[in-house]
């Protein structure tokens, strides 16, 4: 196991560098925020100044090995817009898309496992097929489109739920949640909603695929051929096993959900570092562009080795470390 990690973590490493110098060449090729942040009335002198103030006026190279050496000491830069370091900026909004993230993975489990699961053990019945065609819709709907139903449907049209906002939130430990208060549950549901509308098909499909193909094991034919219950073969032969691909995936996507979490923090005007990072592009706000970038990047890594772990938990076949 810790040789296993090592490398893992060595691995990490390279990943981390060599994700570091596209995300910084790909950010620091686009545009100039020089035009955006100085006044066109500015002088040459003026904007020499702000651009000197910026670092921008040193080549590509040397603001990376900066960057570099600055982030190896947590420092990820200045934001140029807020004056502030741009890893306090995104950690001030990072709770919100967290929330937002766990609530929309929990959602699709909670929903998507049952139905994929009934779809699976009874693949021929109507209501199968209505999940089923129903998966398929929400792989179809854009997420920009579906929020803008809910909104018109449920906010607009029948005032139950609030459209835009976080809701009232409860500090626990320095941080602020909403989804403790009544009213911030009501703010979360439908961006949850929202952004759970495509892992929830994902996780049916999954699902119902995994049941056909270990209802024809050998070990579930045994089981039945043993007497046991259909709720004790189901629940302990059948579902165990098909854990295994469906927390592969949903832990994945469930890096994704924080990555691309950005339209629906920006249709429902979450406060979250997916609306920070729009924002923050419009301005080419550079420093939090990358910061931002690297975190997500950290997470993706972080999710890996984790579900990797699972694996050996959820089945006690499959070993970490290939000889």
């Amino acid at each position: 196991m810790s040789v296993y990690l090592l490398r893992r973590l060595i691995q990490a490493l390279g990943v981390v560098l060599a994700m570091s110098v596209i995300v910084f060449i790909g950010v620091f090729a686009i545009g100039d925020p020089v035009e955006i942040l100085i006044s066109p009335d500015a002088d040459q002198m003026e904007r020499e100044r702000a651009i000197a103030a910026l670092g921008l006026d040193l080549p590509l190279w040397q603001q990376y090995a900066i960057f570099l050496g600055k982030a190896v000491q947590g420092d990820l830069g200045r934001s140029f817009v807020f004056n502030e370091p741009a890893l306090q900026l995104i950690l001030q909004r990072m709770p919100a898309t967290l929330e937002l993230a766990f609530a929309a993975t929990f959602g699709a489990i909670l929903i998507g496992l049952p139905l994929g699961l009934y779809a699976g053990l009874k693949p021929n019945s109507v209501g199968s097929k209505a999940i089923m065609a129903g998966s398929i819709l929400g792989f179809s709907l854009p997420t920009f489109w579906v929020g803008l139903m809910l909104i018109m449907v449920f906010a607009v049209q029948l005032g139950w739920l609030p459209s835009t906002g976080r809701g009232e939130t409860v500090e626990i430990l320095g941080t602020r949640w909403s989804f403790l208060t009544a009213d911030g549950l009501s703010h979360l549901l439908m961006p949850a909603l929202n952004l759970a509308l495509f892992k929830i098909s994902l996780v049916i499909r999954l699902t119902r695929a995994g049941v056909r193909e270990t209802m024809l094991m050998d070990y579930v034919k045994f089981a039945r051929a043993k007497g046991l219950s259909p709720f004790r073969v189901t629940f302990v032969h059948v579902f165990k096993n098909i854990l295994i691909p469906v927390v592969t995936v949903t832990g994945l996507e469930f890096g994704s959900t924080i990555a691309f979490s950005v339209v629906t923090e920006s249709i429902f005007a979450w406060p979250g570092m997916g609306k920070l990072i729009i924002d923050s592009i419009n301005v080419l706000d550079r420093p939090v562009i990358v910061a931002y970038l690297m975190i997500v990047v950290m997470m993706f890594i972080t999710i890996n080795l984790v579900v990797d772990l699972m694996y050996s938990v959820l089945d006690p076949r499959v070993r970490l470390e290939s000889k």
